[in-house]
Parts: C-alpha cells; sequence; structure tokens
C-alpha cells in the first residue's frame, strides 16, 4: 500500500555522475575523523540541537494529538498498521503532498503538510513509534534517477520503511517474518512484490538524512550550512560514502582543493569505481591545471560510464539549436528510456513535438512533465505550459 505520489530522496550528490548504493568497506572512525576541517567553516552555521538525531524524529504535542484521534481512539488496539497509514495518507483532512524541495524533519513535515521520500519516512517512523509499532527502514534497489541544480547534478536513489504489528494481549512486537510487517513506499508503480531492498540501521537513515540537508545547503551556496550536515552525518555513519562525496564538493567549492582531493581519493581507495567521484575528481585535477590526470580519470570515468546522465538531453538541446527537431525528439526519447519519470525530460520532448507541429503529442509530453515535478515550482512552471498549449489548441 502506498500514496499515490511520484517520490525520491536526494541521497547523493553529484557534480558529473551518478554514485551507486553499494555499502563502503568498514572505514575507521580515526581516518575519517582526520579528513575533516572544522577550522576552515564558521562553528554554529547550524544549531547544535538541529544535528541531534534525535530531533529529525521528534513528535510535536499536534502531532501526538492528531494520533491518539485518528487512530487509537479508533482502533481499540488492533490493526494499528494500516489505521496509521489511512490516517496519514487516505484522510482528506491532512492532504499531505509531495514536495522535492526540502528535506524536512517529522515535525516539519507535519506541519507543513508536505515532504519528499525521506520525510515521509521520519514522519511515518515517528507515529509509528508513538504508536508502539516496529519500524524497519529500507535503502531500496532502484535504478538512481538525475536532477540538475544549476551546475550540480543530483542523484536520486530511495528509501521506505517497514512497520511491525503489535499485539495488545501479548504487549510483545510480533516477530520480523514478512506477514507481521507493512511496507510503506512512495514510488508508484513500483511493484512491491518484487522490490529488493536493504534494511539499513537508524544510523545510517539519519546520516543520508543530514547528507541530504547538506545536499540542499550546497545547491543554495550556504558551505558553513553544508559543511555542518555533512560533517554530522559522518559522524552518524563512518561508512556512507556519498557524505565522503558531498564533502568533498564542499571543500572545492570553498577553494580548499588540497582538502577535496585527499576526500576523493579516500573514497577511491575504497571504491575504485566509485563514478560519482570519478566525476568530480577529474574537473578538479583540471581545475588544478594537472590535464593529464585529468584526462585518465576522464577515460576511465567513459570507460565505466559511456553515456553519463543527461548526456543524450544535451545531444538533444543541441539538435533543437540546431533546427533539427526529429533527431531532438529522438535524443529526448532515449533519455527517456532510461529514465522515463524525469519532468526535464518530458518537457524538452513536448518541445521537440511542438516544433514538429505534433500537439497532442506535445500536450501528452507536458501533462507528464507535470505528473512527474518533484518540486512546487516546477508544477506551476509546467501547469501554466501545458494550459497554454490547451489554449493553442481550442484557438
Amino acid at each position: 500500500m502506498r500514496p499515490g505520489w511520484i517520490e525520491r530522496s536526494v541521497l547523493c550528490l553529484v557534480l558529473v555522475a551518478m554514485v551507486g548504493c553499494a555499502a563502503t568497506p568498514v572505514v575507521p572512525p580515526g581516518a575519517a575523523r582526520a579528513l575533516l576541517r572544522d577550522d576552515q567553516f564558521a562553528a554554529g552555521a547550524v544549531a547544535r540541537d538541529e544535528l541531534e538525531p534525535g530531533s529529525i524524529f521528534a513528535m510535536t504535542a499536534s502531532m501526538r494529538e492528531y494520533a491518539d484521534r485518528h487512530v487509537m481512539s479508533t482502533s481499540h488496539g488492533f490493526d494499528l498498521q494500516k489505521r496509521l497509514l489511512d490516517a496519514l495518507y487516505s484522510r482528506g483532512d491532512l492532504q499531505l503532498r509531495y514536495d522535492a524541495d526540502h528535506t524536512r524533519t517529522a515535525a516539519q513535515a507535519f506541519e507543513a503538510r508536505a515532504g519528499n521520500c525521506m520525510s515521509l519516512v521520519v514522519m511515518t517512523a515517528a507515529f509509528a513509534r508513538h504508536l508502539g509499532l516496529g519500524v524497519r527502514f529500507q535503502s531500496v534497489r532502484v535504478d538512481p534517477t538525475y536532477a540538475r541544480t544549476g551546475d550540480l547534478t543530483f542523484a536520486y536513489g530511495h528509501v521506505n520503511l517497514s512497520i511491525g504489528r503489535f499485539v495488545p494481549s501479548s504487549s510483545q512486537l510480533l516477530g520480523q517474518s514478512g506477514g507481521n510487517w507493512l511496507t510503506i513506499d512512495f514510488l508508484p508503480r513500483q511493484d512491491l512484490r518484487g522490490q529488493r531492498f536493504d534494511v539499513i540501521d537508524e544510523n545510517t537513515l539519519v546520516a543520508m538524512f543530514m547528507n541530504n540537508m547538506a545536499a540542499e545547503a550546497l545547491a543554495r551556496g550556504q558551505l558553513d550550512v553544508a559543511y555542518a550536515w555533512a560533517r554530522a552525518a559522518l559522524l552518524q555513519d563512518w561508512n556512507l560514502a556519498i557524505a565522503y562525496n558531498t564533502l568533498g564538493v564542499i571543500y572545492q567549492r570553498r577553494g580548499l582543493l588540497d582538502d577535496a582531493e585527499q576526500v576523493m581519493r579516500f573514497v577511491l581507495g575504497l571504491e575504485p569505481d566509485n563514478v560519482a567521484v570519478l566525476g568530480n575528481l577529474a574537473p578538479l585535477l583540471a581545475q588544478r591545471g594537472r590535464l593529464d590526470e585529468a584526462q585518465e580519470v576522464q577515460r576511465r570515468l567513459a570507460r565505466l560510464q559511456p553515456d553519463p546522465p543527461f548526456a543524450f538531453l544535451v545531444r538533444g538541446q543541441q539538435a533543437m539549436r540546431d533546427g533539427d527537431y526529429r533527431s531532438a525528439r529522438d535524443w529526448f526519447e532515449r533519455e527517456l528510456e532510461r529514465d522515463p519519470d524525469n519532468p526535464e525530460f518530458h518537457y524538452w520532448l513536448a518541445l521537440a513535438h511542438l516544433r514538429l507541429g505534433s500537439h497532442d503529442a506535445a500536450r501528452r509530453e507536458m501533462a507528464l512533465a507535470f505528473d512527474y515535478s518533484r518540486t512546487s515550482d516546477d508544477q506551476t512552471r509546467f501547469a501554466a505550459k501545458l494550459r497554454q498549449l490547451k489554449a493553442a489548441a481550442v484557438h
């Protein structure tokens, strides 16, 4: 059972390519801590209490009141899993909506009535624990998808959770067999029966949340804030490779090129084929004037990833500029073959169809761009363009 939303979590930050979700070999805390550069960033950029793991799941009085009124008072202690899911995601009065603009704590998501995948996972977990239900976090094995913000490219992984059933008569949580756990997912069109996932510890989930916060701050250009969150992520889980990747990019943006390279090479020592880090290291080496090394890293990356994210989109955009709309359409369709839910790809395909005079196809693709939008800004933009296309059809 799942809400009817397109859903993703910002688990990885990259400049050029994506990072895999495979587990990193165990990292000695001392070796990882040596990579931190507290003296290069402002202290107190993020309040200390915000960096506490417990604050992510903290319940407010209004949340407790909502749970008690809409779940406990109607369940009589039975079927709490399904009643919780109905209260959070099926009731008309709560009206939660998907919003990928920000990663929110449980309390913030409830207050805003909105959240991305990570936000909804932590909010649901907070409610479940308040009701005495077990919680199990899971990293889902799905192909990453991508989005761009300025010159940053984000790879999106996915997490979900399962809620354990509680038996009031015995006051014990049932065992971890499949029938006693209800999986809650925020990816529609994903068949949960065939879904593969890895159970992750809470500290890893918290580290992922904090890495999200670091990535979002980095996209806003708030380097001190980004460092505080990336540092907190690593303190939660020294083995989270994506947090090192984020840290390296933060150092590069701050001009700490030696430190950035040290972090990237540290990760490559653990994961030699980490394409995210290779994609970041190549331009860093070029920035430092070491062009031969940069080219060697780029050749290595090309062998691992011949067609990087957005490669077909870029070719299609160039074809649009050249007036070759048929080729542009074909390139955009190729991009959609490997990421069919990306709203930017549907948007550009709609423009190609429009230039080719295929107005029905253009409207269809623009509608899909709106449906797959991850942020409220994108929804507003694509909705306006869709109205324009429909108005043009009427006239």
